[in-house]
């Protein structure tokens, strides 16, 4: 299928192999789009992600960015118009996931760094991604991957939680204000993916829970799901893909779970 020719997507945090982002732009390449990998530096790894999509017939174009700075989001957008000559997807995938600590041993710096980066790199890039989404007069799309997070609290992730319950209230606000142009804004709410940092936080729980070993705690994991599975890289990436598409033209505020049902509401 080529439902994205011509169209030109980009998606934050993408520069890891075998991630969230990685898997998005495949599906999206794929289906005919230009694509944009970015991450807070690009490196031989991104680059690597990059040469991947080119292989699957893409073309596409590589720009650091660092989303907790809402200059360097807007020179991000400014790139990818200059690149392909329009936006028309923009997907906020850069998080912070890794700093697990207990509320009361929470340092300010970490909070901070947690909320610059998952929420407000999302509202800068969102401003940015709409105000060119705007100019171009097609309208867009503007997709947030939140979590499970995003819906129900979990211990040792304080700011985490917080930041993606917020990246809920940004997607909200943004369909309100952002319908008038043509441009939907959604968020998606995986339930655990074993990505890199899925694999860290695999390791920080299995520990704390007291189970023997890192595959136990997997194993639960499987079977407290109605599905039977944790999350896929490609779970998410086809939700992206509907909701970027002309199916979902209808659709716009909308926290959707891809959670195999392990996520309810």
């Amino acid at each position: 299928m080529a439902r994205f020719a011509g169209k030109t997507i980009v998606v934050t945090g993408s520069g890891r192999e075998k991630g969230l982002g990685q898997a998005i732009l495949q599906r999206f390449a794929e289906e005919g789009a230009n694509c944009v990998v970015s991450d807070i530096a690009i490196t031989a790894e991104a680059e690597g992600v990059a040469e991947d999509l080119r292989g699957r017939g893409a073309k596409v174009a590589t720009i650091a960015c660092d989303v907790s700075d809402a200059a360097a989001c807007s020179a991000l957008v400014d790139g990818a118009v200059a690149a392909f000559g329009r936006l028309d997807i923009f997907v906020n995938n850069a998080g912070i996931g890794f700093m697990m600590r207990p509320l009361l041993e929470v340092d300010p710096a970490d909070w901070d760094k947690v909320i610059g980066v998952n929420l407000s790199g999302a509202f800068y890039c969102t401003q940015a991604a709409a105000r060119a989404m705007i100019a171009g007069g097609r309208g867009g799309r503007i997709l947030n991957i939140a979590s499970q997070a995003a819906k129900s609290g979990f211990p040792h992730l304080p700011a985490y939680v917080s930041s993606k319950h917020g990246m809920i209230g940004l997607t909200r606000a943004s369909a309100i204000e952002l319908g008038a142009h043509g441009i939907t804004v959604n968020a998606i709410c995986p339930n655990h993916v074993t990505t890199a940092l899925g694999a860290e936080q695999n390791a920080y729980f299995s520990r704390l829970l007291g189970f023997d070993s890192v595959d136990a705690y997997v194993e639960n994991m499987k079977r407290r799901n109605p599905l039977g599975r944790p999350g896929l890289p490609g779970d998410t990436a086809g939700a992206c893909a509907w909701l970027a598409s002309d199916d979902a033209v209808y659709v716009t505020g909308e926290a959707i779970n891809v959670s195999g049902g392990e996520e309810m509401h």
